[in-house]
């Protein structure tokens, strides 16, 4: 779009075009149709960088075969307190992707979402008493019924025939598979929503717009500035509210606003590497995320997993990611981008990190330095049978893990996602990557009850909330009547397994 279509003020700027900012962007239309938004973007489309479907794993993150969210305890026992979290939020996201489907703003729930099972695999002795233990803790609670579990190969050669096929039949084995998963296009949702919110009055996207600054004009509000990319020009938009949802952008943004909840705030970036497998005769033969146990100090984006993706109706094999080393912050990014987000009040912080966790450092130097056919042989742990030719490179995406300031002024590297906002509610960045996308409409309402807590009442936007989340204030963990109920009610509306 020309310089010229971007309006000079609006009440809500979104910064990036990713499944973030269309998330948001949909549920505050949703919540007020009058509000004007804009949403900028420095790329050519939207949905191109980790939300792009070839970036990430597609899982729908709902904590069913992630082995990272579920530690085990020195007793042996198994925490599924941060499962049940992301498995909960995930949920959320299920509403609103049933709202959009009944009222039509999504013809078809096939375009970016499909059942698929979840698995997870481990084999030897100590591995597979663990999952044991995981199945155990899982399957007793109401958010993971229909958990089947076993440690008989034939048995999971029936759920996953690849993983087992040439499998040496002493080894110790077992799985985990639930059903209703699914396998997620985050890029094709996110050109779903955008387009959903185009036709909208009151909405506009504007592609190779480069944020080149942002700056507080008056009380609460912000003068967003502009680098055409084409074109060079620069110009800018009065706004009330920003939300920064850029990926890995969003650090040096919050830098650049200078709010003093955003300082000390650093981010290290981590790239990945995928396995891909085109080859018809060996994807239809395998209908299922599985995934592994994750090296000792390596980040949660690199456990590995075998994953069925379906992608512009084309099912392939994917296999990784074999996390690596970059300093970029975003896959179209600039490899100064690391060196100019160290700024006085974060070195102190990163300097910590880097000292305290030399185990990943280690890990991903390992990385870095593997030969294909070290990588390879990571492939066959999984899928004993699979032959190099049929499979080729594709990079991943970027992320940037968050590190945090800790009162002690050395720093934390979070692995999680964080919003860091500012105090009169005028802006908040998204900062950090798994779960990400997956929680993205749980994130938008933290956003509501972050930024816009005045707007949450039964006179504003509170019960429309309802329409659209049905289970908005009740804990599914707790509540399984209700958490039975809208699983059904989802699964129903987007086409996918219930049990």
């Amino acid at each position: 779009m020309p310089p010229t279509s971007i309006p000079a003020t609006s009440d809500i700027v979104l910064i990036g075009a990713g499944i973030m900012s269309a998330t948001l962007g949909t549920l505050l239309k949703e919540l007020d149709p009058s509000l004007r938004i804009a949403m900028l973007e420095t790329l050519d489309d939207c949905g191109q960088e980790s939300s792009q479907a070839w970036n990430n794993a597609g899982t729908g993150h709902a904590a069913n075969c992630e082995l990272n969210y579920t530690p085990q305890r020195p007793d042996g026992s198994v925490d599924i307190s941060r499962a049940l979290e992301v498995n909960t939020e995930f949920d959320l996201s299920r509403q609103l992707w049933s709202y959009l489907v009944k009222k039509g703003a999504i013809t078809d729930p096939r375009a970016f979402l499909h059942p698929c099972p979840h698995m997870s695999l481990v084999w030897g002795k100590e591995n597979v008493e663990f999952l044991r233990a995981r199945y155990k803790a899982m399957s007793a609670h109401h958010c993971y019924h229909g958990m089947d579990y076993s440690e008989d190969h034939k048995q999971i050669a029936g759920w996953a025939p690849l993983t087992m096929e040439g499998r040496d039949p002493n080894q110790p084995v077992a799985a985990t598979r639930i059903i209703t998963g699914t396998d997620v296009d985050y890029g094709s949702l996110t050109h779903l929503l955008v387009a959903h919110l185009s036709a909208q009055p009151g909405f506009s996207v504007h592609y190779k717009q480069h944020v080149v600054g942002l700056e507080r004009e008056g009380s609460a509000r912000w003068r967003v500035e502009i680098k055409d990319i084409e074109s060079g020009d620069a110009h800018s938009v009065l706004s009330r509210f920003v939300f920064i949802g850029a990926g890995g952008d969003a650090l040096p943004l919050l830098q650049k606003s200078r709010i003093p909840e955003g300082h000390g705030y650093g981010g290290f970036p981590v790239s990945g590497i995928w396995l891909r497998c085109d080859v018809s005769a060996i994807s239809d033969r395998h209908h299922a995320k599985v995934y592994g146990k994750a090296a000792e100090g390596s980040p949660p984006m690199s456990v590995p997993h075998l994953d069925t993706r379906i992608i512009g109706g084309k099912k392939s094999l994917l296999f990784g990611p074999y996390a690596g080393f970059s300093t970029k912050f975003l896959k179209h990014g600039s490899l100064t981008d690391l060196f100019r987000s160290i700024e006085p009040g974060n070195i102190f912080p990163m300097m910590a990190v880097a000292r305290d966790n030399i185990a990943l450092s280690e890990y991903l130097i390992g990385q870095v330095l593997q030969t294909s056919a070290h990588q390879f042989a990571m492939l066959q742990q999984f899928f004993p049978w699979a032959k190099r030719h049929d499979w080729r490179e594709a990079v991943a995406g970027q992320r940037v893990q968050i590190i945090k300031p800790d009162p002690q002024h050395t720093g934390v590297l979070e692995f999680g996602t964080e919003l860091i906002g500012a105090t009169d509610q005028s802006l908040v960045a998204l900062l950090g990557a798994s779960p990400g996308a997956s929680t993205a409409t749980f994130i938008a309402i933290e956003v509501l009850q972050k930024c816009f807590p005045d707007e949450l009442t039964e006179s504003a936007w509170l019960s429309r909330l309802r329409q659209i989340i049905p289970t908005y204030g009740i804990d599914l963990k707790a509540d399984a009547d209700a958490c039975r109920r809208i699983r059904a009610d989802t699964a129903v509306a987007l086409k996918v397994d219930n049990v």
